[in-house]
């Protein structure tokens, strides 16, 4: 009896020193990531405010490309407002602001990749192209609510849930739209969470918990009622962007990271 409960002492403590290293681990793997994520927007320098936060980003490459969704760019600037495209660095009050012009856009896969001028930012890491399998450990780091909480990094975890088509099927043949009929021709897969994003979070970096790689880009949120529901009332399922697509469309456009 003595033996037994000296093993069940000594597992306890190697259970509790492991999780206390995997928890340090990830705090690591946050901190370093937090320095990658940016927020996406417009600076108006003649308008209040100046600055309108639609998204979230992160770096990539040589620490000047910059990923996001292609949803969370603006359809237009006004140049008589002099409005220009902007990635919005650091976080709170002394975050600032750096021009960037769009590279890339890709309405099939909802991504985009912008330019940012000045002196290079850190970056993340992509990971390989092979599809994570389900029941993996993920996280994503944005700016969920942005727009009315500011420029503060908010990390969210989970795990993949499945694999599945983009493809959403509409309760009925009138409801679809041209796009979901494109989408329908050529279906690709995407991760399903069970980690829970918010407007603001579009374009976010979702990544591997132990590697802090970039697994995919978080990219919509399953919605139960209405837009607006979404904060009172979230669905809890949350689609992401594989990397291997990112990877296709720099290939395409000859980017080499």
């Amino acid at each position: 009896m003595k033996l037994f409960n000296r093993i069940v002492v000594l597992l306890s403590l190697f259970i509790v020193s492991y999780s206390s290293q995997a928890n340090d681990n990830f705090v690591n793997v946050v901190a370093k990531n937090k320095l990658s994520v940016v927020g996406i927007g417009i600076h108006t320098p003649t308008s209040r405010p100046q600055n309108i936060l639609r998204g979230t980003g992160f770096v990539i490459g040589d620490g000047t490309y910059v990923v996001t969704n292609a949803h969370v760019l603006p359809d237009m600037l006004d140049e008589s407002l002099r409005q220009e495209m902007a990635v919005f660095i650091g976080s709170g009050k002394e975050a600032n602001v750096r021009k960037a012009e769009i590279v890339i856009t890709s309405s099939l896969y909802d991504l985009a990749v912008l330019k940012l001028s000045g002196s290079p930012l850190p970056a993340m890491t992509l990971a390989a192209d092979e599809f994570y399998p389900d029941g993996s450990y993920i996280a994503f780091t944005g700016f969920p609510i942005g727009a009315v909480l500011g420029l503060y990094p908010v990390t969210h975890r989970g795990i993949i849930a499945s694999l599945t088509p983009t493809v959403i099927p509409a309760p009925s043949a009138g409801q679809l739209s041209l796009k979901m009929l494109k989408s329908m021709r050529n279906p690709y897969l995407i991760y399903q969470l069970d980690a829970t994003a918010y407007p603001g979070n579009s374009g976010s970096a979702m990544y591997d918990m132990k590697t802090g790689q970039v697994v995919a880009i978080i990219n919509k949120v399953f919605v139960q009622e209405t837009k607006e529901a979404v904060i009172s009332k979230p669905s809890g399922i949350t689609y992401a962007i594989p990397v291997k697509y990112l990877r296709k469309i720099l290939r395409e456009q000859k980017i080499n990271l």
